[in-house]
């Protein structure tokens, strides 16, 4: 599995669906290595890494190689053996900077997927909205999974006390980088200004924590609020929907699709600071604070999805051992 994103010891919480999808991958029986990278979009740091990549494969028996995030599979090529790519959202959604518009750099990161993905066996998306950006192919849609275990519920009272927060305010729950422009952290700050003080609500940030604090931070607080410029499948939703906990959203990604028939849960009609007021103050005013939103995510065990990916290696092998591209025992 070849990687532009990993934990690293200045970031050891980094991309925990990744590093969760290879855990269960190799639980479930599948040997998996992990080549992982910084690409930082300097051409050195992809050159580089392409000759230790071709360095590793030429040295190793390997069936197949997934490329997780479009830039990665340019490790992969040309071909040695069959290859999969997984497209999460930035790579073909484009990057925002840091004055909230999207870069020259992730335009040539977009068509550059778009590009790589042609030399796939198999290209997968984290939802279907993706599949618009390639539209002469398959791409089979499987998204991020949760673990069931880990996501679960818990007494709210419990779950403040552990992270030392107050019990009688409403708490609003920010989960990302409020300086990654793309999260749009000003404009959740913005919408929470808006409602009325008598709610007393306040902002809980998750981040730079360890991703197992995260569904204690979600058991604590009474509502998400997510304002994304764009997604692929967002994680932090799925995951609150695990923990029953209420989601205020703008429509990006996949998310009005799972939040659809969410009882609890708000799609916002538009992205101004109103509007998400608006809804931030219709979920708070709820005499129940929390979802039935765990039922609706049940089919993302990480378990089944597993399943869903080793299928696709294996019509990936198969199809190229019977057109003699490599030899099966």
């Amino acid at each position: 599995m070849i990687t532009s994103e990993w934990p690293t010891t200045q970031s050891p919480n980094d991309v925990p669906f990744l590093v969760r999808q290879v855990d269960y991958l190799r639980r479930a029986g599948v040997q998996v290595e992990v080549f992982h990278f910084h690409g930082g979009k300097n051409p050195l740091n992809y050159a580089l890494a392409w000759v230790q990549a071709r360095r590793q494969m030429s040295r190793n028996s390997y069936d197949l190689v997934h490329a997780q995030f479009g830039q990665s599979a340019l490790l992969a090529v040309p071909k040695r053996i069959p290859l999969v790519i997984t497209v999460r959202g930035d790579d073909v959604e484009g990057i925002v900077g840091r004055k909230g518009r999207y870069t020259v750099a992730g335009y040539i990161l977009r068509i550059l997927t778009q590009c790589l993905a042609k030399w796939a066996d198999a290209l997968i998306v984290v939802s279907s909205h993706l599949r618009r950006h390639f539209p002469h192919m398959r791409a089979d849609v499987i998204p991020s999974g949760l673990d069931l275990e880990v996501f679960a519920t818990m007494p709210q009272r419990e779950a403040r006390q552990r992270l030392g927060l107050p019990l009688s305010k409403k708490l609003v729950l920010f989960v990302g980088n409020p300086d990654d422009p793309r999260k749009r952290f000003s404009l959740a700050q913005s919408a929470l200004t808006l409602v009325d003080p008598a709610f007393d609500a306040e902002m809980v940030v998750a981040w730079g924590v360890p991703h197992s604090d995260i569904p204690v931070f979600m058991n604590a607080c009474d509502v998400l609020i997510f304002t994304s410029m764009h997604e692929g499948s967002p994680n932090v939703v799925k995951e609150a929907m695990a923990c029953n906990l209420p989601i205020v959203s703008v429509v990006v990604g996949d998310v009005p699709e799972r939040l659809g028939g969410v009882d609890g849960c708000e799609v916002c009609a538009d992205d101004q600071p109103a509007t998400i007021a608006s809804a931030l103050t219709q979920v708070l005013s709820r005499d129940r604070n929390r979802t039935k939103g765990r039922d609706a995510v049940r089919d993302l065990d990480e378990r089944v999805l597993t399943q869903r990916v080793i299928t696709i290696y294996g019509e990936v092998l198969r199809k190229a051992a019977a057109l003699g591209r490599i030899q099966v025992a």
